[in-house]
C-alpha cells in the first residue's frame, strides 16, 4: 500500500474528525434511523430516507479516513533546511506575468487547504515545485491553463 506523506497536525485533525463520526455522529444518525422507524411505512417515510443516505455517508467517511490513518506517514519537517523544494516547505513564488507573489507551504493531500496558503504535494504545482531551488522557474499547467512562477525563497518552519 501507498504510504501517504502528511504533517503531524494533519493526522491529529484526521484522528479527531474520526473520533467524532464514531462517537457522536453515529450514533446520532442510529437514533434518528430508529425514531424515523417508528413513524410507520418506510417506503414513504422522507426522514428515514435522509437518514438512511447520511449513515451512508458517514460510514464512508469512517472508512476512508481509516484508511487515510492506517496508510500515513507523519513527516517531520521542522528540522529541514536549505534552498531545495521539499514536503513541508513554505515557498515564495512570482507569476512570471503578473508579478503577482504567492506563498504555499506544501504539505499532505488530504490536509491542504488553498484558503490558508498550503498545497498537495500532490497538485500540479506541488509536483512542480519539489526538488528545484531558489531561482528556478517552473511551468505549471493549471485548470486555469500554463502558469510560469519563479521560485523566490524556500523555508521551513
Amino acid at each position: 500500500m501507498e504510504k501517504i506523506p502528511t504533517t503531524a497536525e494533519g493526522l491529529k485533525n484526521l484522528e479527531d474528525e474520526l473520533k467524532h463520526l464514531k462517537s457522536v455522529e453515529r450514533p446520532a444518525i442510529i437514533k434518528a434511523i430508529a425514531t424515523a422507524r417508528e413513524h410507520g411505512d418506510l417506503s414513504e417515510n422522507a426522514e428515514y430516507t435522509s437518514a438512511r443516505e447520511k449513515q451512508g455517508f458517514i460510514e464512508g467517511r469512517i472508512i476512508e479516513i481509516e484508511s487515510i490513518v492506517s496508510r500515513a506517514e507523519v513527516i517531520d519537517f521542522s528540522k529541514f533546511s536549505g534552498k531545495v523544494v521539499k514536503f513541508g516547505a513554505i515557498v515564495r513564488l512570482a507569476d512570471e506575468d503578473t508579478d503577482e507573489k504567492v506563498k504555499y507551504q506544501i504539505i499532505g493531500p488530504y490536509e491542504a487547504d488553498l484558503s490558508k496558503g498550503s498545497i498537495s504535494v500532490t497538485s500540479p504545482i506541488g509536483r512542480a515545485l519539489i526538488g528545484k531551488t531558489v531561482g528556478d522557474k517552473v511551468e505549471v499547467q493549471t485548470p486555469r491553463g500554463g502558469k510560469s512562477y519563479e521560485i523566490m525563497g524556500v523555508a521551513f518552519k
